[in-house]
């Protein structure tokens, strides 16, 4: 057993860790055969602490999170090692024991708050049900006390959050209420799941923040895992690197930020995007627009005539509104901006999703609303969406995806579809066979490049892409952008590059506009980004972006995913 107690120099009794993962390994049964989930898994967190847990999907960190936690299916199996929590061994404790350990002693923060939160109760009401269950108050303390603890997390009117559903609040206000009931029955341990990961820039620099100031007001343990290294630097003092279920590098941060030893902890800082390792793109041959929007609008819940009789002050709500912007031939314009910022607004607009008032041109054509958009303009402005499951036929094949925009603009033989498909895998880098899949047997990664080649199969002349990296893990994501980079290169297309991540569109794009509150605030080449006439927002947004200590790596994050 691993349960020893820290000492100091002197050999003095200190503590023992919070959290002691020792020589911890488990696998699933399935009917194939045992699988190995998790392979002699060390690790410990102190009082005070937080260690980071990082590696890609499929790596093997939210499984150890539902080890350490005991909500485990039911074909999970333990087979070697102890995990301590203050000394006590969680494997083999009671379902009882367990329900009355969770959310006391140690908590779990999300990535996602909506799954964590009930959509049918009050925010309020949830976070006392924690404090009645677990700290023996009454309900009249509990919401007081519930109360007290949303104003410590920063949230401007804590009173009036009690009140809200879940769909009332938004992500950041329910990740801050998620945080708060992690934290309301002071816990040994909290557990962080990628708590930022779908929050824009901004609300997740809040989000970090907040975290760090109630560690250090609280003392507690933590354990935050996380894909992304430039936001380890930030938050962690510790780190262990987890690949295929087994920990292959941990130490101190700044070791193994400066000189890490293993290949894969290498490929993955070679894989964070860096302004100053630009993508190499070919300026426009001419400044005269492909793609311009002309004071472009977008409302939405205009009021009928009813509610206008009621309520003589009702109005829209503008999504974006006298927005004017161009876009060159082979031109990549990037377009950032937090959360509701507009920028997908824009693109939906410019897709004929959303209806908008103003003007869109293209090609020297003019388009006063959408239902002018004609069969030409639909195939040759084509958009990429963040979510692929989203957008992609779970019925269909992978060749019947890329079939159909061929058929339906005519665009080959029907004799050539099947060589055209083919073409277009081996386009994104994906085997011929693929074709004869469904999208449910790919990898998130291997779906947006699926994504990707359907927009390229109608031959656009324009693509937009809207957060297409933004779910995926970081060498994913490398490798995605660097295959639109090139994919861009070959067509002569222009895009426009929809993201909240400023480091990687420095690297990707010819100039920036940045979208706020609906409206567009500013706008520049990319070598200008850092000059000091930048708009506030601007300057905010780049100053929010986490940065990872510099080391010179020669990984290359394509290597491991052509």
């Amino acid at each position: 057993m691993s349960n020893r107690i820290r000492t100091d120099d002197a050999g003095s009794k200190i503590e023992r860790p919070v959290l002691d993962v020792s020589h911890y390994s488990m696998l699933y049964d399935t009917e194939a055969g045992p699988v190995t989930a998790l392979d002699d898994v060390s690790l410990k967190i102190w009082r005070g602490e937080t260690h980071a847990l990082v590696g890609e999907s499929g790596s093997g960190k939210s499984t150890l999170a539902w080890a350490i936690t005991r909500y485990m299916a039911d074909n999970a199996r333990d087979t070697n090692g102890a995990i301590l929590l203050s000394g006590e061994d969680m494997i083999g404790k009671s379902r009882w024991d367990l329900e009355a350990l969770r959310g006391k002693r140690i908590a779990m923060v999300f990535q996602d708050p909506s799954s964590s939160l009930n959509p049918s109760m009050r925010l309020g009401d949830q976070l006392a049900e924690v404090l009645v269950r677990h700290r023996g108050m009454t309900w009249d303390q509990a919401r007081t006390e519930g109360e007290a603890a949303l104003d410590r997390t920063g949230i401007a009117k804590p009173k009036e959050m009690m009140q809200r559903y879940p769909h009332e609040a938004s992500g950041g206000e329910k990740q801050r209420v998620v945080i708060a009931m992690a934290f309301a029955c002071n816990p040994e341990l909290i557990i962080f799941d990628e708590p930022t990961t779908a929050l824009d820039i901004l609300t997740a620099n809040q989000i970090l923040d907040l975290f760090v100031r109630l560690r250090e007001e609280t003392g507690v343990a933590a354990l935050y895992i996380t894909h992304d290294l430039g936001l380890v630097a930030r938050i962690a003092s510790t780190v262990s690197v987890i690949h295929k279920g087994s920990i292959v590098e941990r130490g101190d941060l700044s070791k193994v930020f400066a000189a890490p030893e293993h290949p894969y902890t290498r490929k993955l800082l070679a894989a964070l995007p860096r302004p100053e390792d630009r993508l190499a793109l070919p300026a426009p041959e001419t400044d005269a627009p492909l793609f311009e929007a002309r004071d472009v609008g977008v409302k939405y819940n205009t009021p009928g005539w009813l509610t206008r009789i009621l309520d003589s002050n009702a109005a829209p709500l503008w999504g974006a509104r006298h927005i004017s912007l161009d876009v060159r031939p082979g031109e990549l314009l990037g377009i950032v901006g937090e959360s509701g910022s507009g920028k997908s607004t824009i693109a939906k607009a410019a897709t004929g999703l959303n209806p908008y008032e103003g003007e869109i041109r293209f090609d020297g054509r003019t388009f006063p609303s959408r239902d002018d958009f004609d069969r030409q303009y639909r195939r040759e402005v084509q958009i990429v969406f963040q979510h692929p499951d989203a957008s992609l036929n779970p019925r269909e094949t992978i060749g019947g995806i890329l079939s159909r925009p061929l058929k339906l603009y005519g665009l080959v033989s029907r004799g050539r579809v099947a060589a055209r498909v083919r073409e277009l895998l081996e386009m994104v880098l994906l085997p011929a066979d693929y074709a004869n899949r469904y999208p449910h047997q790919l990898s998130g990664g291997e779906k947006q490049r699926v994504a990707i080649a359907r927009a390229f199969a109608a031959e656009p002349k324009l693509v937009i892409c809207d957060e297409i990296t933004a779910a995926l893990d970081v060498s994913v994501q490398a490798a995605v952008a660097r295959l639109l980079v090139n994919l861009q290169k070959r067509s002569g297309a222009a895009c426009i590059f929809i993201t909240h991540d400023l480091n990687l569109i420095r690297q990707l794009a010819h100039r920036i506009v940045v979208f706020q509150r609906g409206a567009l605030v500013d706008a520049f080449d990319v070598a200008d980004a850092g000059t000091p006439d930048r708009h506030p927002y601007t300057r905010a947004l780049l100053d929010a972006v986490p940065v990872p200590h510099s080391v010179d790596l020669s990984a290359d994050p394509m290597e491991s995913l052509t």
